[in-house]
């Protein structure tokens, strides 16, 4: 068994809750009736027949607002949840906001955006923004964040309300820790992980610590953590917006691309384009109700 949530907050209809059950019958699914999570914004389709083919049928939806989820029903509410940070938790990437304060911004800002498309190795291009960024003081990290970093919406009630229900969580990021610590702690995970920038003498020095998170390392964090906590794959949730997400996004039981470049989208089991991260919690069959709100 399968379901499909169809996600419009405030604007889902009944027409097209109809026209997605239309969509599924007409491509041999066998379809029962639809369920409103919460009415006017988000609504579960149960059916038999192929996950595939019902991904590509219902992608075809075209009402705006719409997102999609699809997937296995048995395992839908996740235990664990292994979240990105720039761009996903938060709504910028934070190197490129420190590299404002350089004067560089455009420049890292390319390089950034080159390794989040998949067009370039993560781990040469982080050496090559964090190298541009030597000599800047220690203190605009802490003024960076301040002034620039504004938590995603959504992100708490995401994290609070899978907790409140038994999950873990863990925010693992190709950022840092100067943002990614008070980060997790603002919005409530249970373990963060973060590259280091290196400081000399009240400086950055040019240089990142070892090891570094990259692709390999947020997939092996999901995989030592759902193996901690005595959980199988399929009870696991990932959600990112880049290249750098897709190999934890493949291999979570719910890979989730959050308003991502094309690579990630490509690669995740579903896309959420239109709304906040609270959309995460109706894909795990989650009513308003139950929300424990950030």
């Amino acid at each position: 068994m399968f379901v499909a949530t169809l996600i419009a907050a405030g604007k889902l209809t009944d027409e097209v809750v109809r026209e997605a059950i239309d969509r599924l019958d007409a491509t041999g699914h066998d379809v029962g009736a639809p369920h409103w999570l919460d009415v006017g914004d988000a609504a579960d389709i149960v059916f038999q027949g192929s996950l595939v083919s019902a991904r590509k049928e219902l992608a075809l939806m075209d009402h705006g607002a719409l997102d999609v989820v699809v997937q296995p029903q048995g395992d839908r509410t996740k235990k664990l949840i292994v979240a990105d940070m720039d761009s996903t938790m938060i709504t910028v990437e934070c190197i490129d906001e420190l590299a404002d304060y350089a004067g560089i911004k455009d420049e890292v800002a390319a390089i950034t955006q080159k390794a989040m498309r998949g067009e370039v190795d993560f781990r040469g291009a982080l050496k090559e923004r964090v190298a541009l960024l030597g000599g800047l003081p220690e203190g605009m990290l802490i003024e960076c964040r301040y002034e620039r970093v504004k938590l995603t919406r959504g992100a708490r009630t995401l994290v609070q309300t899978m907790k409140a229900h038994g999950a873990h969580s863990v925010l693992v990021t190709g950022g840092f820790t100067a943002f990614a610590g008070p980060v997790g702690e603002a919005i409530g995970f249970d373990k963060v992980v973060a590259n280091e920038l290196l400081i000399e003498g009240g400086k950055l020095t040019g240089q990142v610590g070892e090891p570094i998170i990259d692709s390999s390392a947020k997939l092996e964090t999901l995989k030592a953590e759902a193996a901690r906590h005595g959980l199988p794959l399929a009870d696991t949730l990932a959600v990112g917006d880049g290249a750098n997400d897709i190999p934890m996004i493949t291999s979570a039981g719910l890979g989730i691309a959050f308003h991502p470049h094309a690579a990630a989208a490509e690669a995740a089991d579903a896309v959420i384009r239109h709304h906040d991260l609270t959309a995460l919690l109706w894909a795990q069959g989650y009513p308003r109700r139950s929300w424990v709100l950030g």
